[in-house]
């Protein structure tokens, strides 16, 4: 198991219907987060930056990506959601979120 996490901005004008929608996710997108072998996939705001965690549970996380992107319903769920978000100013080339490297875990 693997545990990723990443750091975005959200617009301001934007906060208020991204929790809203994120109350209610799809479940075509919850689906495919679980076929994609995610689990413990949380995310946390603070003012304008969302914080993101998950556990990677399969063995090939770049074809799992790919699969996920290909999915239709996550596809129009992100066409909705990342117009919300903009890159943290250090955010790989094309990238909206940047990872953040483990510091410190304990079980």
């Amino acid at each position: 198991m693997q545990r990723i996490a990443s750091v975005v901005q959200i617009r301001n004008a934007a906060i208020e219907e991204y929790e809203r929608i994120h109350a209610d996710t799809w479940p075509g997108v919850l689906a495919t987060i679980a076929a994609c072998n995610i689990r413990n996939y949380s995310i946390y705001r603070y003012r304008h930056l969302l914080f993101s965690n998950m556990e990677y549970h399969g063995t090939d996380y770049e074809a799992d990506m790919e699969r996920m992107a290909a999915d239709p319903v996550t596809r129009e769920w992100w066409a909705i959601t990342n117009p919300m978000l903009q890159p943290v100013p250090d955010a790989p080339e094309g990238a909206y979120d940047r990872p953040i490297p483990e510091v410190f875990h304990t079980d």
